[in-house]
């Protein structure tokens, strides 16, 4: 299961940067480019909606950069703390055995 922030249908992106102060940014070309301290957000045209996705590991990111995925993305850097509040994403805890 992904993590999505909600928002409008249409027009995600103009939503992010507008309530999250998130910045607009090319495809990176890996995960480790993510600054610490914010978190990596695609937002995925599919037609009649918009889906704004954390990518929160190199997998999540694997996935929104599939090369056969033709579908327009606009990529986002947000403040990770807000990311995890508005998703609700929680980081695997280390002590629970989890990486």
């Amino acid at each position: 299961m992904g993590w999505y922030i909600q928002g409008p249908a249409l027009g995600k992106a103009q939503f992010i940067v507008s309530e999250y102060d998130g910045k607009i940014i090319p495809c990176p070309k890996s995960f480790s480019e993510v600054p610490d301290g914010k978190a990596l957000v695609c937002v995925v045209k599919n037609g009649l909606f918009d889906a704004a996705a954390y990518c929160f590991n190199d997998h999540e990111f694997e996935a929104f950069t599939y090369p056969c995925d033709c579908r327009p993305k606009t990529w986002l850097l947000v403040d990770k703390q807000k990311v995890h509040e508005v998703t609700g994403y929680a980081e695997p805890s280390a002590k629970n055995g989890l990486k």
